[in-house]
This record gives C-alpha cells, sequence and structure tokens, in this order.
C-alpha cells in the first residue's frame, strides 16, 4: 500500500512511494506527529538521479525487517533536495560541520523541533569497513533517544548554536578590483592540471563556472595563459568519458583525473552551464571542436531533457538496466570489443575500437569501456566514422534507457534558457532560440504567480508547493536577459526586473547588503541559508550579482547596480583564497571591471544591416556585454531610447561607465569597439 508520499509530484519522492516505510514529507504534520509520538525523526535526503540512494533505498527502505524498526521508533522525513534546497543546506552544513565531509543519501537524525543530533551520509545494511549498519545505527540511535534524552537534547542545542555563529562574514564592502582577480587567476593556475586540464585532482568536475572567469578575464586583459587553461580543459573534456561521445551531452563528473569515467548521471545545469561555455569559447576562439561540443550539447538537451510543456527536465539516471533485469551504472553507455563487432563487423569495429578507445581488459568494469577520443592525431575516414557513430547510437537505442527526472527546476531551466538562446543566436540555429522561449514562456506562465513570486518546481504541467529559493530568481533572470538580448523582445526584460525586485526586497539584508538563500517570509527552519560559493551551479548569491548587474545595464536602474556591487564584495574575500568556488561571481566582477558595455542596435528588423550588427554585438567578447536590438521608434528596450539611424542606416551605439562611443554604422567598427 503506497505511504504518504504517492500525492508528491518530485519523482525522487515518488520512487519512496511504495516503500513499506511510513514516509512522510517534509511539513509541519510529520513534526508535530514527532512531538505527539515522542519519536525523534529520521530526515533522508537525496535526488531521482543519485546513484547511492538508489542503492540505500533497496538495501534498506525496501527491506520489511528495517522498516518495521524505523516506522516503530522513528518519524521518517524523505525530502527531494532539488525540491527543496533550502533543507538541504541548512542540515548539510551541519553535517559537513560534525563528520568533515557531506553527500547524498544524507541521513540525519532530529528532535521534533527539527534539531540535528547525529549524522551520516551512506548506511550499508551490514558493517562494512568500519562504517556500522544502518540497523546498529538506528539502535544506537534509539537508545540514546531513550535513556539520555536530556544529553541528545544538549548536543542538538549546541549544534544549533554553532549553526548560528556560522553567519557569513561579508568580507569586503569594496568591489573586487584588478588586483583580485588576478590574484584568483594566480590562485587557479596553481590548481590546475597541466597533463590532463582541470583543476585538483579526482573526483573531477567540469569547472565550467571558473572556465566562464578565464574567458572574460582574457577578453578583457588579454591574458593568454587564462584562455589556454580555458581551451584545454574543455578539448580534454570534450575527447573525456565525461562527453558522451554518440550523443552529445556531459556526465555529471569524472571518477579519475583523466576524465576517462564518468559517474553517468546527465543533469540539465552541467549541459546547460557547459553548452554556454563552449559557445562562448567558439566565441573567442573560433574553435571547430567548441562548435561542435556547444550544438551537440544543445541538441542533447532539447532532444532528451524536454518535457511535453517545454521546460526542461532535471536529469537522467546514472543507473539502467543491463538487460538482464539488473539495475547497473554506466551499463546504457559503455561497450566491450565484442558488442563493437556484433554490431559493426570486424573491420569496423577495429577502426571503431582504435578511434574510440575501446580496449579488451576495459577503462570501466568487467571489461567495458567508455567511449572516448583518445587520439589527437592522425587522420580518420570522417564518413567512415560518422557511419559507426550512427550505427553505434541506433544499437545503443535498443538498450533499455535510463530514468528521467521530470521534474522541471526554475533555476536549471533559467540557465538552460541562457544558453539556448546565446548558441541558438550565434549559430543561426532558430530551433533553439524557439525551444529557449518555450521553456521561458513555461516558466513566467506556470511557476509565476500574480505577485511575481517563483514556485521552485513543476511536473507535467502541475506546479509544486515549494517557493523559489534565490538561485531559481537569479538564474530564471539571467536566461530572461539572455533571452531580450537576442530576440530584442522587452517582455523578458520586464519579467526579470520583477524577479530581481523580489531578490531587494526579500533576499537582501538591509543593512549589510548580503543576500540570504531564501526569503525573508520563507519557511523559518534552523537557521537561514546563506551560501555564496559557487558549487555544482552558481550559487544564488553569485548569480544574482550577474543577473542584477545586467539589469542595471539594460536600464540604468542605479538600486539593481549598488546591489550587485555590494554582493560582489564578498569575490572581493574569497576569489584570491578560493577561486574555483567563486568562478561565477569572479565572472561577474570581470563584467563589472569592463563596464559592461551597453550596446544598443537600432533599425528595421529585418534590414540584413541591422541583423548584421546585432549578430556583431552578440559575438562581442566584452565581459557581461547587454544588447538591445529595434527599431528607431521602439520602445520595448530602455537602452533604444532616442537612438537615431545615423543617414537613414542601421546604427549601433556602444557605451560604458556614463560614456558612449559615437554611433557606427560600420561592422567592423563596432567589433573593434568591443574588443579590448
Amino acid at each position: 500500500m503506497p505511504n504518504r508520499l504517492a500525492h508528491e509530484t518530485s519523482p525522487y519522492l515518488l520512487q519512496h512511494a511504495d516503500n513499506p516505510v511510513d514516509w512522510w514529507p517534509w511539513s509541519a504534520d510529520a513534526f508535530e506527529e514527532a512531538r505527539k509520538s515522542g519519536k525523534p525523526v529520521l530526515l533522508s535526503v537525496g535526488y531521482s538521479s543519485c546513484h547511492w540512494c538508489h542503492v540505500m533505498a533497496h538495501e534498506s527502505f525496501e527491506d520489511q525487517e528495517t522498516a518495521d524498526y524505523l516506522n516503530a521508533h522513528f518519524v521518517s522525513v524523505k525530502v527531494d533536495r532539488e525540491e527543496r534546497p533550502d533543507v538541504d543546506a541548512v542540515y548539510m552544513e551541519a553535517v559537513q560541520a560534525a563528520t568533515g565531509q557531506g553527500g547524498w543519501p544524507m541521513t540525519v537524525f532530529l528532535t521534533p523541533d527539527a534539531e540535528p543530533f547525529y549524522f551520516g551520509t551512506y548506511f550499508p545494511p551490514a558493517p562494512r569497513q568500519g562504517s556500522p549498519s544502518f540497523r546498529q545505527v538506528l539502535e544506537g540511535v534509539h537508545s540514546a533517544w531513550t535513556d539520555r534524552r536530556d544529553e541528545v537534547a544538549e548536543v542538538a542545542e549546541k549544534i544549533v548554536r554553532d549553526l548560528a555563529g556560522r553567519e557569513i562574514a561579508f568580507g569586503d564592502t569594496q568591489v573586487p578590483g584588478e588586483e583580485d582577480l588576478a590574484g584568483a587567476l594566480l590562485g587557479l593556475t596553481r590548481d590546475y592540471d597541466a597533463g590532463h586540464g582541470g583543476f585538483g585532482g579526482a573526483p573531477k568536475f567540469p569547472p565550467s563556472m571558473a572556465i566562464e572567469f578565464l574567458l572574460r578575464h582574457h577578453a578583457r586583459t588579454g591574458a593568454e595563459g587564462a584562455l589556454q587553461m580555458a581551451a584545454d580543459t574543455c578539448e580534454r573534456m570534450a575527447r573525456g568519458g565525461i562527453y558522451d561521445q554518440l550523443a552529445g551531452g556531459f556526465a555529471r563528473y569524472s571518477v579519475d583525473r583523466e576524465w576517462v569515467v564518468p559517474h553517468f548521471e546527465k543533469m540539465l545545469y552541467d549541459n546547460a552551464l557547459l553548452c554556454r561555455v563552449y559557445a562562448h569559447l567558439w566565441r573567442s576562439t573560433g574553435s571547430d571542436l567548441a562548435r561542435r561540443v556547444a550544438l551537440e550539447t544543445a541538441d542533447f538537451m532539447v532532444r532528451e531533457l524536454r518535457t511535453n510543456e517545454g521546460g526542461f527536465a532535471s536529469a537522467l539516471d546514472a543507473d539502467s538496466d543491463d538487460g538482464t533485469g539488473k539495475h547497473v551504472e554506466g551499463a546504457y553507455y559503455v561497450w566491450t570489443p565484442a558488442q563493437l563487432r556484433e554490431v559493426l563487423g570486424e573491420q569496423d569495429a577495429e577502426l571503431a575500437a582504435d578511434y574510440f578507445g575501446v580496449t579488451e581488459e576495459g577503462t570501466f568494469e568487467e571489461g567495458a569501456s567508455v567511449l572516448q577520443l583518445p587520439q589527437s592525431e592522425g587522420v580518420f575516414d570522417a564518413e567512415r566514422i560518422a557511419s559507426i557513430r550512427a550505427r553505434l547510437l541506433e544499437a545503443r537505442g535498443e538498450r533499455p534507457a535510463p530514468g528521467r527526472d521530470d521534474k522541471v527546476v526554475a533555476a536549471w531551466n533559467g540557465l538552460a534558457v541562457a544558453a539556448l538562446a546565446e548558441t541558438g543566436a550565434y549559430f543561426d540555429r532558430p530551433d533553439l532560440i524557439e525551444a529557449a522561449l518555450g521553456a521561458a514562456d513555461l516558466l513566467v506562465r506556470l511557476h509565476l504567480d500574480e505577485h511575481a513570486r517563483l514556485a521552485r518546481t513543476s511536473k507535467d504541467g502541475r506546479v509544486g508547493a515549494n517557493a523559489g529559493v534565490l538561485e531559481d530568481y537569479a538564474d530564471v533572470s539571467e536566461g530572461l536577459l539572455a533571452l531580450a538580448s537576442v530576440t530584442g523582445e522587452g517582455v523578458w526584460l520586464e519579467f526579470a526586473g520583477f524577479l530581481l525586485d523580489h531578490v531587494l526586497v526579500q533576499f537582501t539584508d538591509e543593512e549589510s547588503g548580503t543576500l540570504y538563500d531564501t526569503a525573508a517570509d520563507a519557511e523559518k527552519l534552523i537557521r537561514r541559508p546563506q551560501d555564496p560559493t559557487d558549487n555544482a551551479t552558481p550559487s544564488g548569491w553569485s548569480a544574482a550579482a550577474g543577473a542584477l548587474l545586467s539589469y542595471a545595464a539594460q536600464t540604468g536602474a542605479e538600486p539593481h547596480r549598488a546591489a550587485a556591487e555590494r554582493a560582489l564584495g564578498v569575490v572581493k574575500a574569497l576569489g584570491p583564497r578560493a577561486p574555483r568556488f567563486i568562478g561565477w561571481g569572479l565572472a561577474t566582477a570581470e563584467a563589472l571591471l569592463d563596464g559592461p558595455r551597453e550596446v544598443a542596435v537600432v533599425g528595421p528588423v529585418d534590414d540584413p544591416a541591422t541583423k548584421e550588427l546585432h549578430r556583431a554585438a552578440l559575438l562581442a567578447t566584452a565581459p557581461g556585454a547587454v544588447v538591445a536590438v529595434g527599431a528607431p521608434d521602439s520602445d520595448e528596450l530602455p537602452l533604444l531610447a532616442e537612438r537615431l539611424l545615423v543617414s537613414g542606416e542601421p546604427t549601433a551605439y556602444v557605451c560604458r561607465n556614463f560614456t558612449c562611443d559615437a554611433p557606427t554604422t560600420d561592422v567592423d567598427r563596432l567589433r573593434e569597439a568591443l574588443g579590448r
């Protein structure tokens, strides 16, 4: 019989709806039940494409004996971290403070007042490598709760006090300057893996936000080392197993430093950020590889993640059926030499093994290999390789596909809108711009209420109950601002303004200008989450700074620019010390140092000369440049106000820091004005 999760919209929670565990969703009712029954709360946090979440679910939460013990002694609460990033952030901070590490599944034991007192991540069904079994943990917690309740309460109170004392020091009230960004570049250079690209060792995550900073820093200063690190990292990732060599799209991370073996889940946010990075790399260098990967990644998102409603699904699972009914990580993606021969025949299989790095011993598990492009030298028959790729992709399509998390997350869809709008504009792919418009329309139509408040998620056209957090408001604004620059449609700028006004009122501390991840009137947790560091996605803090700055450049809105500058004070504090973890903040600081530049293109919208000037403006590498395009009498966008044609011809105006260049009708002169 299904439990209380059967009525939820989260695919992750629905995966647990038939567990014998009597799960509750996160709710006041769950904690009221804990108070009434005198039981502690087991909080289990994960997400639908998380491999070890599935493992623990199968081993423990689907086990009747374990479920019986949980149901007798605990109130069990299941949370989708992607639906409730605020709940996840608060308790993950406690887990990391207590244990020095974190991850998912996250397992936390709470008092009925939601105060944490014992923590962990994955617990095995039997003791393993010094780790207790889940049942041992449950029995130990139950014993402590029953026999030493006062001691447990003291521990919980101390943890909450310690968390409250970890309020973020704002750092500097000044904006980051040349010296700070040079210091950040030096820090990245120290962490750079010259042999394989990327930063640090294994596991290695795609550093999309740091690459955006490097590209902008090169554009502003001419630093060749910055461009080299960005380009080499992008090439290594695109040639590695972290990139799907048959269908496009990036996996979450590489378990090794060489980018060979990925953790196979594919997340919308990674692919949106990386699609945009490769498009920007092409814009800077003209690289054929960057163009190919940007387009393949965009096509992957549209083909495999777009929902019936026009939004984009959150993720594809790492695991899938290996053909025997058993769910195995990577089963959909890996190949043995025998499988190549079966699909391609002897000769083409030999070529494919050489081209894609498939070996007899394998690069993954049980003799299977992850497809890569290890050969940077040598000549291959392009038509034959294309035929091989097409046949392998067709054969792979016959395998059981990984599951898809169909939940639409506002923030990640905002990132996808920005990536698809720009990629479509750069490479003359109006279908990609249409896909961006479809997602933006869904966000505005379904996620935004009459008070311009944003819902975090939706699924199957049904909006979720959870309020948007700072990253939702910021990333959706980022997407809408990119769409306004690409389409010239002022409605997207207007909606971005509604969202950013909420950021100023609901998410910003009036006195210090610091930003919080939840709104002032959001559900009160044991602590109001606040994190300026970029991790898998730009932090809400960094993303808000970027969107506020772009909006101010488009509209001249002084409060928004002032808020962006205040928010960037933390980049001055953290940039030189931890540049890998504040890449989007650094990229935004580059835009601030460059102006950012404001480009207005006026002319009849169907005039080829208008289109050429508009394209030149969009392809400018000037960090964070904003673009407005429209007819000379248009009131669609504020930057177009009082901009006249010169000699009756389409004309471009470039301004920054309250100073404007002479208007020009010459595309080459515009390109020159938008270079260094």
